[in-house]
């Protein structure tokens, strides 16, 4: 390609990007004024830029509906070929104006996996940058098979591979050995029959028996004669009880006197109390934090089973119900409805309405630790005296039988399998051992290395290289992770394509000479993402 075309190419995708910002603001509340950092000298802007600049959910759909009208414009300047198309999943507009917008990409109408790509456009209309889940271009010979499959697989274009193939997409329903519903997803050359990939869609927590969070309020619905468990001040949300069955929804709870639950597994409503106060206080924690109206960012809300199988001992989230699912442990008497559990099995929808972050290889990791880092933050934001914020993974659940957690953010490798620090066979473990990379980098970034107490828990975080890194504070981190996650990280990210996307997040919200930017940066190194 000739230097011409390619200022001619920016000039025009600098066109589109302009209209798609006059969209936004024509179909979008304008951005809120920066709160000032009282911080850091270093720090010029907000801390807390991830609030969007949509007031609400039908505005954010309108500036969703606006950019989709322009993809094709969008594709054509991108340089994507003429068989290629886009389709806008988001659209998120910083307070300074910025707007990332989010595309999933076809090619001669086949999905492409992996064609994932985000744009980035300053309030002027100026193309700031394009992150994209492919180097690769978009381009295979035929898109006839020569193989037979499933007549239920679906034909993609297979593009997180060094070269796009052309593949079938097969789902596998059935059990996993600890009695979760597994959905394997199942890519297949659909030329040579080669297997490419497969990942399990349903995504839990690997927890065990769970403890309560004392006496809460809950927000339900007066209906008939009684009380249910709908939340009407969070988009609906609903708490069903499945029954000990596997499938469907079961009956809504409900209650005569709106008091719900007796503290015990003995009594079935407890189960749902638990789901249903960690899955408001996760919302309340989007709402605040993220500046997100749900999930999706639509105001949407998912729903919560609880009373899953037979002695089922964990959780999942289910993107195609949109739900999340709890058992009640071994002795069918312990619900895994801890809070931060709750937190994290929501925050897979979060990372699936985003980043969308393949559930395998170090994405898978990546995809974990967002869950973990998100539910964690959930349990610090809630400020229950019952269950105390910490850094620690399913604390309450005491799944080993000895009292200690889960996971350690601090340390990850003391759960006796989870990585502190990467080395190039991170890639290969189970995702919630993997995720321990970046566990332990959120935890140094939020409250640095070495040993120090917090709400009463002890912690001494090392470093692979005996640095020292020196903490900015939680809602610091959270912010930088969740602007990553939401406008640089793409399905394929690994920890190598994380550092870059949390360094971009961190400029962009306290600038390229600030303290934070640099805390970020010795916390990857930490952790030996370098």
């Amino acid at each position: 390609m000739t230097p011409h075309m390619n200022t001619r190419r920016a000039a025009a995708l600098a066109a589109v990007a302009a209209m798609v910002v006059v969209g936004v603001q024509t179909g979008a509340a304008n951005a809120t004024p920066a709160a000032s950092d009282g911080g850091s000298s270093a720090s010029p802007r907000t801390t807390s830029p991830a609030s969007p600049a949509f007031n609400s959910a039908s505005a954010r759909t309108s500036a969703i509906k606006s950019a989709q009208t322009d993809a094709s414009s969008a594709a054509t300047a991108l340089g994507l070929g003429t068989q290629e198309k886009l389709i806008v999943r988001d659209v998120i507009k910083d307070a300074n104006g910025t707007v990332h917008t989010r595309y999933e990409r076809t090619y001669a109408g086949l999905p492409v996996l992996g064609g994932d790509l985000v744009t980035h456009t300053a309030s002027s209309g100026k193309l700031k940058g394009v992150t994209k889940a492919t180097k690769a271009r978009i381009s295979v010979p035929s898109t006839t098979a020569k193989i037979r499959t499933a007549a239920s697989a679906r034909k993609v274009i297979w593009a997180r591979g060094t070269t796009p193939v052309l593949a079938f997409e097969t789902v596998r329903t059935g059990v996993q050995k600890d009695g979760t519903p597994s959905r394997m997803h199942i890519i297949t050359d659909a030329v040579t029959g080669k297997k490419l990939h497969s990942y399990e869609a349903i995504e839990t927590a690997g927890v065990g028996n769970s403890q309560y969070s004392g006496t809460v309020d809950l927000s339900t619905t007066a209906s008939g004669s009684g009380f249910e468990l709908t939340d009407g001040d969070r988009g609906g949300h609903k708490t069903y009880d499945l029954n000990q069955g596997e499938s469907g929804t079961g009956d809504l709870v409900t209650d005569e006197d709106d008091t719900w639950g007796d503290g015990t597994g003995d009594d079935r409503q407890t189960a749902a109390v638990d789901a249903h106060y960690g899955a408001a206080k996760t919302w309340d924690f989007y709402k605040s934090a993220l500046g997100r109206d749900g999930i999706a960012g639509d105001g949407k809300a998912a729903y919560s089973r609880v009373h899953y199988g037979d002695a089922y001992v964990n959780a999942f989230w289910d993107d195609s119900c949109f739900c999340m699912t709890y058992g009640d442990g071994a002795d069918n008497k312990s619900a895994l409805t801890g809070l931060d559990v709750a937190g994290h099995e929501m925050s897979h929808g979060l990372t699936a309405a985003t980043a969308n972050l393949d559930y395998a290889g170090e994405s898978g990791g990546l995809n974990e630790a967002t869950s973990d880092i998100f539910g964690t933050s959930v349990e610090f934001f809630a400020d229950n005296a019952t269950d105390v914020g910490d850094y620690l993974i399913g604390e309450k659940i005491d799944i080993n039988g000895d009292g200690t957690p889960l996971r350690y953010m601090d340390e990850p490798s003391k759960d006796g399998g989870s990585a502190d620090y990467w080395d190039s066979s991170v890639g290969d473990q189970d995702v919630h051992y993997s995720s321990g990379v970046a566990n332990h980098f959120f935890y140094l970034l939020a409250e640095g290395s070495g040993a120090k107490t917090i709400n009463g828990v002890d912690y001494d975080s090392p470093t692979s290289d005996g640095s020292t890194v020196t903490g900015i504070g939680r809602d610091k981190a959270v912010q930088i992770w969740y602007k990553a996650l939401s406008e640089y990280m793409t399905s394929t990210t690994d920890y190598a394509a994380a550092r870059v996307a949390t360094e971009k997040a961190a400029t962009d919200l306290y600038g390229a000479d600030s303290a934070e930017l640099a805390s970020v940066s010795a916390a990857w190194t930490g952790v030996n993402v370098k």
